[in-house]
């Protein structure tokens, strides 16, 4: 897989590309070690899903990570969201620091942690 262009996304706003660029630039990404695979979905959705191949499946082969996408209707809308969710999870694999995704999972997780230590006490 080459560097994407807006073309290659269909209807995503252009800064969310732009961000999704900077984003695997700040982490020296090799993007040309992505193999993609674009796949016939399932579940619901009737004849349009069981009949084209609109589901994508990205594999980055350093880290053995497998992501799969079949959120939206549109082949270049599920592009460009496994693409976002393969770099998200090769940033939390290699640079857990600057992870937003991380950060939001620790706030969630510390709300919790909150919320049972009150629930403890109360009883």
């Amino acid at each position: 897989m080459n560097m994407p262009s807006d073309s290659d996304f269909g209807n995503v706003r252009p800064e969310k590309i732009a961000a999704l660029r900077e984003k695997i630039l700040f982490l020296k990404i090799d993007i040309s070690n992505v193999q993609e695979k674009f796949i016939k979905g399932g579940g619901h959705g009737g004849q349009k899903i069981n009949k084209t191949n609109n589901a994508v499946e990205l594999f980055y082969p350093p880290l053995n990570l497998r992501i799969k996408c079949q959120k939206e209707r549109s082949r270049a809308i599920n592009r460009f969201m496994a693409l976002r969710e393969l770099i998200e999870e090769i940033e939390i694999r290699i640079s857990p620091n600057t992870s937003e995704r991380l950060k939001e999972i620790e706030k969630i997780r510390k709300r919790k942690a909150r919320h049972n230590s009150r629930m403890r006490d109360k009883n």
